[in-house]
């Protein structure tokens, strides 16, 4: 039988990453190419606990449908949390929980986008928003990313003659997958051009509690005065990716769209995860345990940064240094071939991610590779940095 595809899905690719993790589940592969938290970071015991009192107290509250918004005591302790620690939400804002912060891209995109409109975006960016917008038929503009964010110059240009922008995507913190944090000044003037041209922005956090140095730097939602910024949060990397917990905080009409949106999708976020969260957040000590994952992925990222300068930077490839998030972005000397180094990597049994896949055209030419520090034990980081050493010095 030939099958008839949307006009939307006809040209999406598989992700790039989800493609390696099938050379990754080889248990003699060293996956440098995940993104997910360390073991040791997940709260095992007190999920565990927290699951038992909720099962023991009120089970069909945890197992019955449930309203698409979102746990309202959750809803409520994200909302003063984000408010008293971070300025975030004003009362023209509505928050709301979602299945992961993946789904706050597609609601908004959804919400906002029409086919052929323009989103600008980063270069590079997380793969996993890129295919949400274009899963839409979305137009992608690229922005090169400086050591401090995006390129102004380049970014007002685009806003000058890209036609129908709906907004700026951009993860400020530790942004994936460069490990680039936006400096204050280029986040208010990102602010600004987008209030001059009129055009939204999509604000990611998924990595914002993972700093491991340096002074926090205020979000753009933050000082967002004019109803122009979505924000979305995550507990991926903070609790669990497997619970599937996200969350918007962006203007009530916005939302709302958001919302009808979202009840056609998965009709509300798994509720018992989210009842899990909220008690997470208010019965145990949830700053100790930021602090605690904070320093599992301080000592992961020293380690790995001794082991890149000892092993790769005497071989002609560099790096950017970062403050947090779980990401080193690698860059090989000009004209070296990105492409056959990574597929030699993974002769060698080491997985990288090659770095054309996070751009918005996966045919142009990229001479970086990401590497996580966070999945793997030291004794894999140790060994897999190794072996690219080795692979480096042989072939550039």
């Amino acid at each position: 039988m030939e099958y008839v595809l949307s006009e939307r899905v006809k040209t999406l690719k598989p992700s790039a990453i989800r493609e390696i993790f099938k050379y990754a589940a080889d248990p003699e592969v060293i996956s440098l190419s995940a993104g997910n938290p360390a073991p040791e970071a997940f709260p095992a015991k007190e999920i565990a606990e927290i699951s038992a009192k909720i099962f023991s107290e009120n089970p069909i509250a945890a197992l019955q449908y449930s309203v698409t918004e979102g746990y309202s005591p959750l809803r409520q302790a994200v909302g003063s949390f984000m408010k008293e620690k971070y300025n975030i939400g004003s009362d023209d804002d509505e928050l709301i929980i979602t299945s992961g912060a993946q789904q706050v891209m597609d609601l908004v995109t959804k919400s906002t986008v029409n086919e052929g409109d323009t989103v600008i975006c980063e270069a590079p960016s997380f793969i996993g928003s890129l295919n949400s917008f274009r899963s839409y038929n979305a137009r992608l503009c690229g922005i090169p990313l400086e050591s401090d964010g995006m390129d102004i110059e380049c970014l007002e240009k685009a806003l000058q003659t890209e036609k129908n922008v709906r907004f700026i995507y951009i993860i400020a913190n530790f942004q994936n997958p460069s490990g680039v944090t936006t400096s204050i000044e280029k986040r208010r003037r990102i602010y600004e051009l987008a209030k001059k041209y009129g055009v939204m922005i999509l604000e990611d956090n998924p990595y914002g509690e993972l700093r491991i140095k340096g002074e926090d730097v205020p979000s753009i939602k933050s000082f967002d005065t004019d109803g122009k910024v979505v924000y979305a949060g995550s507990f991926s990397k903070i609790l669990a990716p497997g619970m599937r917990l996200g969350f918007v905080i962006a203007p009530k009409e916005i939302v709302q769209k958001m919302i009808v949106c979202k009840q056609g999708e998965d009709v509300h976020t798994n509720i018992w995860a989210q009842m899990v969260a909220h008690r997470f957040m208010t019965e145990y000590d949830f700053e100790g345990h930021l602090e605690m994952i904070r320093s599992v992925y301080r000592k992961k990222a020293q380690l790995c940064t001794e082991l890149l300068d000892r092993y790769l930077v005497p071989n002609k490839i560099s790096y950017q240094p970062i403050e947090g998030g779980l990401f080193i972005w690698c860059r090989l000397p000009e004209g070296a071939d990105m492409t056959a180094f990574c597929k030699e990597a993974v002769k060698r049994k080491v997985c990288v991610v090659p770095g054309n896949a996070f751009l918005t055209d996966e045919s142009e030419q990229s001479s970086c590779f990401r590497i996580n520090f966070s999945t793997p034990t030291d004794e894999q980081l140790t060994k897999g940095i190794q072996i690219l050493g080795t692979l480096a010095k042989e072939i550039l």
